[in-house]
């Protein structure tokens, strides 16, 4: 099971990352986008994601991935339960939401080609 520290120590490694707390919910974003965030309760996390990607993600996995509420469908984002995610997946996905959310050359330096 991943929770908030896991996905907290990898986020501070990101440039450019920093963590917030907005309307009791913690989020990581890089300038003024989000790239993570996470439900009240910190069951959910949702992150950054292809929305020509997400309905397959979602139909490979509905155990694990779901969409968001319908007023964030708009936006390039899934959304997962902590409780069934381990730690190597977790790396994956918050490190692309975080790729896609800063610049190119940026992702180079930290992730290279």
């Amino acid at each position: 099971m991943v929770t908030v520290p896991d996905v907290r120590a990898l986020a501070r490694t990101l440039p450019r990352s920093s963590e917030h707390l907005i309307r009791d919910r913690v989020k990581f974003r890089v300038g003024s986008i989000v790239y993570v965030a996470f439900s009240r309760d910190e069951m959910t996390m949702g992150f950054g994601y292809p929305k020509e990607e997400r309905d397959a993600l979602i139909a490979g996995e509905p155990d694990l991935f779901f969409l968001p509420g319908v007023s964030d469908l708009r936006f390039h984002w899934v959304c997962c339960h902590l409780a069934r995610l381990d730690h190597g997946y977790m790396t994956e996905l918050v490190t692309d939401a975080w790729r896609m959310v800063v610049p190119k050359f940026l992702a180079r330096q930290r992730l290279g080609s």
